[in-house]
C-alpha cells in the first residue's frame, strides 16, 4: 500500500510552495513523522513529515514548484526496515548508496522560494579543506526573507568555489566534496592528510566553528571593504566577527578597499568623482515588487492630525519603573497606540475591513501588524487579537516578534493575517511621511519623532511634546469621514490615557 503525501495548507494566500532540499533520497526506508524534506513559500521555510513508515518514492524534485495540495512523494508501507544493525565506523547507508569514495560531489544553489532567483553567501562555517560528513552544516545563506543553513550532500573534503558575500544564481555551483572512506569524522581524515595541512590543522584545533567566521552583516561590510575574514579577531560569542568589528576594521595589506581605488589615485585636496554598483538584493526586489503593486492597484490616500504626547510622556515617567517591576517589560509607546487603534478600528470598522473580489470583509477582531526594521529588511509580524491584550501583554508580544524579526526566525503564521499596520519612522527621526499600505490590508498608521513644538492650550501658546500621525487608507473602502474620524478618535483617546484604560 502507498501512502500519498501532498502540499500542505501552509499559510493564508500562499497557493503554492518550491521543493528547497530533500533530507532523505529515492528508495530510502522512513519512519513516521521524520521530517523528509524542507519547503519554501514566499516567505519562509517549512519542515515536512513523513506521514507514514516505509519506503520513499520521490516525484517532484527539488527546485520544482507545485501547488498546494499536489503530490510531493509516496511512501510504500509494505516495506519494512532492515533490522541489520551497521557498525559504528561504517558511514550511513545514504552516504554509500548515493556517493563513492574519490567521488566529486557537486553541491548548487538550491530553490529557496518562489520567484527568488539568487541568494548571497552569508558566511562559511566550515574552511576550505576540511573533512565534512552527510547532512553537517557547512555555510549559511541569505535569500529573500530568511537564512538558511546549507548541509553537506557526503562525507568528504571541502572544495569552496563561492565566497563569502558573493551572490549567486540559483543553480549555480556553490563548493564540491571529495568523497572520502573510512570512517566520516575530522580525526580520521587528519589521518589520511598530510601534517603540513595548515587548512585543517587550524580548523581542528579551533574550539567553535564560530571562531573567525562573520555574521551576515559583517561579512557584506567586510566584502565591501575587500577584507578578509581571517585577517580580523572576533570579539562576538566564541570568537564570531560581528558588525562592529567589521566597520571598525582596516585594510592592511597596503592594496585599497574596492571603493577607495579611484579616490586613492587622486591628487591630495581633490573631490572625489568615485562610484560604486551594486546588485539589488533579492529582498529589495520583492519589496519594490510589491510596493508598485499596491500604488497601483490601491485609491491611497493620506490624512495626517498632531498628538500632545505630554499626558503620555508624564504617565510612563511615573510609573515605568513599577511596570517593569512587576511585568518584567518596559512601558513604551507602542503598547499606548496598539490599544487606542483597537477601540478606534472597533468604532470605525470600515479602517479594519480589507477587499476581496467583489466583496468588502469586515473583521471584528483586531490583528495588529507592527513594522520591524531586521538586518534583512522591513518585516512585519503581528499581534494577534490585541484587542483583548493589556499594556503589559502588547509590550511582551513586541519584544518577542521583534527579536525574533532581528534573528530572522520569524515562521509564516507570524507575519501574515493582520488587518491594520503600524509603522514607526520616529525611531529613525522621521517627521512626516506618507506610509504605504500593507496589502491586503485597506489603511497603515505612521508614527513619527517627538518634538518640542509651540501649540495653544485654553488660548495660550504652550511648549509640548507633539508627535505628527499620518493614516494612510485605500479609498475604495474607506471615505473621508471614516479616515478623518478614526484618526481624531486615536488623537483623543492618546492625549488622554485615562480613557484607555476606561474603555471610554
Amino acid at each position: 500500500m502507498s501512502v500519498e503525501i501532498k502540499v500542505p495548507s501552509v499559510g493564508e494566500s500562499i497557493n503554492e510552495v518550491t521543493i528547497a532540499t530533500w533530507l532523505k533520497n529515492d528508495g530510502d526506508y522512513v519512519d513516521m513523522d521524520e521530517v523528509i524534506c524542507e519547503l519554501e513559500s514566499e516567505k519562509a521555510s517549512f519542515e515536512l513529515n513523513a506521514e507514514a513508515a516505509g519506503t520513499l518514492k520521490i516525484i517532484a524534485k527539488e527546485g520544482d514548484t507545485i501547488a498546494v495540495g499536489d503530490v510531493i512523494c509516496e511512501i510504500d508501507t509494505e516495506t519494512k526496515k532492515e533490522s541489520t544493525p551497521e557498525p559504528a565506523h561504517q558511514p550511513s547507508k545514504s552516504s554509500e548508496k548515493t556517493n563513492k569514495s574519490g567521488e566529486v560531489v557537486e553541491m548548487k544553489v538550491p530553490e529557496v522560494g518562489e520567484s527568488i532567483t539568487e541568494v548571497t553567501i552569508a558566511s562559511w562555517i566550515k574552511n576550505d579543506g576540511d573533512f565534512v560528513e552527510l547532512d553537517e552544516i557547512i555555510a549559511e545563506i541569505d535569500s529573500d526573507k530568511a537564512t538558511f543553513e546549507l548541509p553537506a550532500e557526503g562525507n568528504g573534503i571541502l572544495k569552496i568555489v563561492a565566497k563569502e558575500g558573493d551572490t549567486l544564481q540559483i543553480g549555480d555551483t556553490i563548493c564540491n566534496i571529495e568523497i572520502t572512506e573510512g570512517e566520516p569524522g575530522l580525526e580520521s581524515t587528519k589521518s589520511k592528510e598530510p601534517e603540513t595541512d595548515a587548512v585543517t590543522k587550524e580548523s581542528s584545533s579551533s574550539g567553535s566553528y564560530a571562531d573567525g567566521h562573520p555574521s551576515p552583516a559583517a561579512a557584506k561590510i567586510l566584502e565591501e571593504k575587500g577584507i578578509a575574514s581571517k585577517e580580523l579577531k572576533g570579539t562576538g560569542i566564541d570568537g564570531r566577527i560581528t558588525k562592529e568589528d567589521a566597520l571598525k576594521a582596516q585594510k592592511h595589506d597596503g592594496k585599497p578597499a574596492k571603493e577607495d581605488t579611484l579616490v586613492s589615485s587622486a591628487p591630495v585636496g581633490s573631490f572625489s568623482r568615485n562610484q560604486r554598483r551594486e546588485k539589488l538584493s533579492s529582498l529589495r526586489k520583492t519589496v519594490a515588487r510589491r510596493l508598485v503593486a499596491v500604488k497601483n492597484e490601491t485609491a491611497m490616500l493620506t490624512t495626517f492630525n498632531e498628538v500632545d504626547m505630554k499626558p503620555i510622556m508624564d504617565l510612563r515617567t511615573k510609573y515605568k519603573e513599577q511596570f517593569k517591576e512587576k511585568y518584567g517589560v518596559g512601558l513604551g509607546f507602542m503598547s499606548f497606540f496598539t490599544k487606542a487603534c483597537c477601540m478606534a478600528l472597533q468604532e470605525w470598522q470600515a479602517v479594519n475591513a480589507y477587499i476581496d473580489g467583489d466583496e468588502i470583509v469586515y473583521n471584528d477582531y483586531c490583528d495588529i501588524s507592527i513594522a520591524v526594521s531586521a538586518p534583512k529588511g522591513l518585516v512585519v509580524p503581528v499581534i494577534r487579537n490585541a484587542e483583548s491584550l493589556d499594556f503589559s501583554q502588547i509590550e511582551s508580544e513586541v519584544v518577542r516578534l521583534a527579536t525574533k524579526a532581528r534573528d530572522n526566525k520569524l515562521s509564516i503564521d507570524e507575519m501574515t493575517g493582520g488587518t491594520f499596520t503600524i509603522t514607526n519612522g520616529g525611531i529613525f527621526g522621521s517627521m512626516l511621511s506618507t506610509p504605504i499600505i500593507n496589502s491586503p490590508q485597506s489603511a497603515i498608521l505612521g508614527m513619527h519623532n517627538i518634538v518640542q513644538r509651540p501649540i495653544a492650550v485654553n488660548g495660550e501658546a504652550v511648549i509640548r511634546p507633539v508627535m505628527y500621525l499620518a493614516l494612510s487608507y485605500d479609498h475604495r473602502v474607506i471615505d473621508g469621514r471614516e479616515s478623518v474620524s478614526f484618526l481624531v478618535r486615536v488623537k483623543q483617546l492618546l492625549e488622554d490615557p485615562s480613557r484607555l484604560l476606561l474603555g471610554i
